[in-house]
């Protein structure tokens, strides 16, 4: 899953993709590199941010959103609103990516329902601007477990079809990148997977890779230079089993599923000596 943030702030590319034809180019470029979906965001969720108006965040997706789908790209939005959710959806998208997992938006999960859409469901406490003071844990594998739990049972009871969900642990979000929580989730993948669903890792350039690769005097180290870590969580969380990695820099971490698909095969899926890219589209 390739990113493309159509937004001013975001915190590893802010302004880079904000001009939608910029951001077209590079959706389209992303498929090129492999990527199987491509999620276009208008709205930042970094800690620390504000939220923008439904309305500037219709207005950032929807064009990148409707001429990627037109030109056949596989679209996810991702969106805490269910306005935003349905209008990408009647554009072409074909998957929600709600990092609130329904809490954001009571009507999210009626739309998701509706639509038929695969709809991924996120670990969420709270919205950037204090999510950071939620993340208080006991036991951080089991409670995160939990939660996801009790939020795929409600949005189930909306009338989401369990086969549309894929869940994801939330890395960075109300996880502290000093109290090893987002490390604890991703060494224990196998626990989310006893929820019966795909699973989608999202940590590409976070700030807990930026704090394991502080130099010598503890400063963390910039959320780009993170792509080569980023790279090595991919291949192993596709070795575990993940459904998706969400990353911003497609062709090496395209590269990384498709060692680890050949290593854990044994190689049996490869074609004339080349292992084709695994698809992960809808999330069925």
């Amino acid at each position: 899953m390739g990113v493309v943030n159509v937004t001013p702030d975001s915190f590893s590319d802010g302004g880079q993709w904000f001009d939608s034809h910029r951001a077209i180019e590079h959706g389209l470029r992303m498929v090129e590199e492999g990527a199987d979906i491509v999620d276009v965001g208008g709205e930042s969720t970094q800690p620390g941010a504000q939220r923008v108006p439904a309305d500037e965040e219709l207005r950032r997706v929807l064009p990148v959103v409707t001429e990627l789908a037109r030109q056949g790209v596989a679209v996810s939005v991702d969106t805490m609103r269910a306005e935003v959710a349905a209008a990408s959806v009647d554009a072409g998208a074909v998957l929600v990516n709600d990092v609130s997992g329904g809490l954001a938006d009571p009507e999210m999960a009626r739309l998701v329902a509706a639509s038929g859409v695969s709809y991924v469901l996120m670990h969420w406490r709270g919205h950037s601007h204090d999510m950071q003071k939620r993340a208080v844990y006991t036991d951080v594998v089991q409670e995160v477990h939990d939660e996801l739990s009790r939020r795929m049972a409600v949005v189930v009871d909306q009338g989401v079809d369990p086969g549309q969900i894929v869940i994801d642990p939330g890395l960075g979000f109300a996880k502290s990148p000093d109290r090893g929580h987002n490390w604890a989730l991703l060494a224990h993948m196998d626990r989310l997977a006893d929820l019966g669903r795909p699973v989608l890792i999202a940590g590409s350039r976070k700030r807990f890779l930026g704090r394991l690769l502080s130099d010598a005097e503890g400063s963390p180290r910039a959320f780009t230079d993170c792509d080569d870590a980023t790279v090595a969580m991919t291949a192993l969380a596709a070795f575990h089993g993940a459904w998706g990695v969400r990353v911003h820099d497609v062709r090496p971490n395209a590269d990384a599923v498709r060692v680890a698909r050949a290593w854990r095969t044994g190689g049996a899926d490869l074609v004339h000596g080349r292992a084709d890219a695994p698809r992960a589209r809808g999330g069925q």
